[in-house]
């Protein structure tokens, strides 16, 4: 693997950001929509049961976290459809790319702009809503990891799925994180799920990292285990997402389905 290819994937994704102050608005913009948003919601919910849980706590740090993983699953995303809407992936490819460069650059890409999207939502919770993420400080950081990982296997399987279907498909990448909410147990406590989604919450590690945030609020001892486990889970699905998007590129490329890479789709 050469690092100054990954490094001019990851460059070309900052020109273009350089060159568009368009594009720097999804950075921060949702985000802090939502953060008001559920920030206000907190507050009230915190006003009218101010004897109940922390509601600050639980779920604008549900929404903060949420908002985080989103923006590195778009992240990803976004950098591989930027190649497909300039009709650029193939070029990139006659060049001596490997495959295994492109993802890294993408992951490169998608960590460089979720932190400036992580910064703005936890500077305005602290400052809007005194969201207390100094207090936790470290204890924050494996919940972070974890959904950042998750966040990437999401990214390149996504990535993969629009590359076996055609860029048309792109409009089925964005509901994903909506979909997934449910099952990931963020607003709520996963006993209340019925037991197949359950069985289903088992399997995505965002759920272990909401409980882990519930149970650490409500002065249970740090959730170790469960967010290890949640670790190894999402380091594991990289690998699937990875081998994923491999075999589809492969399959292309044997079909010739990449040389006729368009707007249309390629099923």
């Amino acid at each position: 693997m050469n690092p100054r290819h990954v490094a001019a994937i990851a460059l070309r994704q900052y020109y273009l950001l350089r060159s568009s102050p368009t594009r720097l608005v999804p950075l921060f913009a949702w985000v802090a929509i939502d953060i008001v948003l559920w920030g206000f919601i907190a507050r009230y919910l915190d006003r009218i049961a101010p004897h109940g849980p922390d509601f600050l706590l639980t779920l604008l740090g549900a929404a903060l976290l949420w908002d985080f993983f989103t923006r590195i699953m778009h992240g990803v995303t976004t950098a591989f459809l930027e190649d497909v809407w300039s009709r650029n992936f193939l070029n990139l490819f006659a060049t001596p790319l490997s495959v295994s460069e492109y993802v890294l650059g993408l992951v490169l890409t998608s960590i460089a702009t979720s932190l400036v999207g992580l910064a703005v939502m936890l500077a305005l919770a602290s400052l809007a809503f005194g969201f207390p993420f100094l207090a936790y400080g470290a204890q924050f950081v494996p919940f972070v990891v974890v959904l950042f990982l998750f966040g990437i296997a999401l990214g390149i399987l996504a990535s993969a799925m629009v590359l076996r279907l055609g860029p048309a498909s792109e409009w089925l990448v964005w509901p994903i994180p909506a979909l997934l909410s449910p099952f990931a147990s963020v607003f709520y406590p996963l006993a209340v799920l019925p037991a197949w989604m359950q069985a289903i919450a088992r399997a995505l590690p965002p759920s272990y990292v909401f409980e882990g945030l519930r149970a650490l609020v409500a002065g249970k001892p740090f959730p170790l285990r469960e967010l290890a486990w949640a670790a190894g889970l999402a380091a594991a699905q990289i690998v699937l997402a990875y081998a994923c998007f491999v075999a589809v590129f492969r399959a292309t490329v044997r079909s010739g389905l990449l040389a006729r890479y368009s707007a249309e789709s390629t099923a």
